[in-house]
């Protein structure tokens, strides 16, 4: 009776911690910079102005794109405030990270018991990198829940449940797919199984069932390529044709810094923040499948095992070659989201062999290295957990800095209704860190963002700094190597050397807003009072 009881207070216990190390100071935890400010105009649009999006967030490869159903997930979110509170959309990430831990949870607890359960919930609730894609706004920090669902579906579909349960799985695998482009890794992983049970039982209208699903998911791609001549087929054939970072380095190199990626991310964070840390849990993660695959009792178990195990070894071998630029890391840009779909595996099998030790290698040694494995586990996360502030100091900081711009403007004499120009250095990162707070201030702006404008923005007459109030220029230190000078003047002398040349007036504000990224402001020479 003890353990039932201990049993049904293991979810809501792992609930509550995840929402406790998730929903404290979520307003200013979670980093706000062109990305965030894209996907909240995109989503400010859809729910105020009634723009339809047919395609989701640039990816980094091209002009590429995810899937639109991103914004049209989070679109109730942002229906509470009309498309003006970030706060309302992070929660919704925030929450949909909690319930990821309660799928993953059961999923480990349905194969391995209620040790399994917990120890997998646990490892998921409390680790640093879930707890970080669950508190800021960006495509793939939807695909814990996403991914975990569509495993958690299959799983109880292939082992005889109600055949119904592959459309679940179908509709969350087409989530993952649209939240992330390399989301596509899923499919085989979920599909396989649908494959070979579709052998043992007659699946035809749930086949059918599941061609709708990714027919509806991606219909406004199809609307998309019909109106605009195959924009993202053109877009995707172009990066292919073209050189990609890191194909300089060789497969099995990349293959072997991609599967250390994959397991460790989930579990202890970035490499370069952990090496040997993270070469553990690969390791670990490793010999759990072969152990459990070849001595577990349960036939469930082994064939789970089996199935996550190749499921890992794909993932690893597909993006070694379809994302080669992570062979690398880059410090300062949110990294490892490309096999976020992965981390529900990685979480599930460390359940799995976490339990198994304490409750089949002899005591003592069994059950205190169990011990000694979770307390570790735990212990790393709640150490590298993100702070409560985010060092660029989330959206609040954007804010302030709008108001400061708008302040600016407004005492030079330049009205809300005088167009600004947005520009940013360097030129490939946009404009819409910005561009969002202003423009809930109501201000006319014309941002650029690399090959396009940001959504808002109000037509470029003639691209002449002659047509604009004034100028907001942005400078991210972070790519001081590509811009070739300093922020806070040396690069900024490129785009608006003072005083008044290149069409632009007196420099009327220069600020940091954040370590390393500067703001500053112009008016254009010929600016008059609005």
């Amino acid at each position: 009776m003890r353990r039932a009881i201990d049993d049904r207070l293991a979810l809501p216990v792992l609930l509550l911690l995840a929402a406790a190390l998730r929903l404290p100071n979520l307003a200013t935890r979670g980093t706000w910079d062109a990305d965030q400010g894209h996907d909240m105009l995109v989503l400010r649009a859809l729910v105020h102005d009634g723009a339809l999006p047919l395609l989701g967030p640039p990816t980094s490869i091209g002009d590429v794109h995810h899937g639109a159903w991103y914004y049209y997930l989070l679109s109730p979110a942002a229906a509470l405030s009309g498309g003006d509170a970030p706060l309302a959309v992070v929660a919704a990430i925030a929450l949909a990270g909690i319930a990821a831990v309660g799928v993953v949870w059961w999923l480990a607890r349905s194969v391995g018991g209620p040790l399994a359960g917990l120890v997998a919930g646990l490892a998921m609730a409390v680790s640093a990198a879930a707890v970080d894609e669950s508190t800021f706004i960006w495509n793939p920090n939807l695909i814990a829940l996403s991914s975990a669902v569509a495993l958690a579906a299959a799983w109880r579909a292939w082992s005889g449940a109600d055949e119904r349960w592959w459309l679940v799985a179908a509709i969350a695998t087409a989530i993952t797919m649209q939240c992330h482009v390399l989301g596509v890794a899923l499919l085989p992983i979920v599909g396989v199984p649908f494959l070979l049970d579709a052998r043992r039982r007659r699946l035809h209208g749930v086949a059918a069932g599941i061609v709708v699903v990714f027919l509806v998911a991606y219909l406004p791609l199809v609307l998309n390529e019909a109106t605009t001549g195959m924009s993202e087929t053109r877009a995707a054939l172009a990066y292919l044709a073209g050189g990609r970072a890191g194909t300089d380095v060789a497969i099995p190199i990349r293959a072997g810094i991609v599967g250390l990626r994959v397991v460790a991310w989930p579990l202890t964070g970035l490499i370069t923040d952990g090496f040997v840390a993270g070469s553990v849990a690969l390791l670990a993660i490793i010999g759990i499948v072969v152990w459990r695959r070849r001595a577990s009792r349960s036939e469930g178990e082994r064939r789970l095992v089996t199935w996550f195990g190749l499921g890992l070894l794909w993932t690893v071998g597909f993006l070694a070659v379809a994302a080669p630029s992570l062979a690398a890391v880059v410090r300062g840009l949110p990294n490892d989201h490309y096999h976020a779909f992965a981390d529900p595996i990685v979480f599930v099998l460390a359940g799995l062999g976490i339990a198994a030790l304490a409750r089949e290698v002899r005591v003592p040694v069994g059950p205190v290295v169990a011990g000694v494995a979770i307390v570790a586990l735990v212990g790393w996360n709640l150490v590298h957990l993100p702070p409560t502030v985010h060092p660029d100091g989330g959206y609040p900081a954007a804010e302030r800095a709008a108001k400061r711009v708008d302040a600016a403007l407004t005492a030079a004499g330049i009205g809300e209704r005088q167009v600004v120009l947005l520009q940013s250095l360097p030129d490939f990162k946009s404009t819409e860190a910005m561009a969002y707070p202003l423009a809930r201030l109501g201000r006319a702006y014309h941002g650029r963002v690399p090959k396009s404008v940001a959504p808002g923005s109000v037509a470029d007459p003639v691209s002449s700094p002659l047509t604009y109030g004034g100028l907001v220029l942005l400078c991210d230190e972070l790519f001081r190597d590509a811009i070739g000078a300093a922020c806070g003047g040396a690069a900024e002398q490129s785009v608006a050397p003072d005083p008044g040349g290149g069409g632009w007036g007196p420099l009327l504000d220069r600020f940091e807003t954040a370590p390393g990224r500067w703001v500053s402001v112009y008016r254009a020479a010929t600016a008059a009072s609005g």
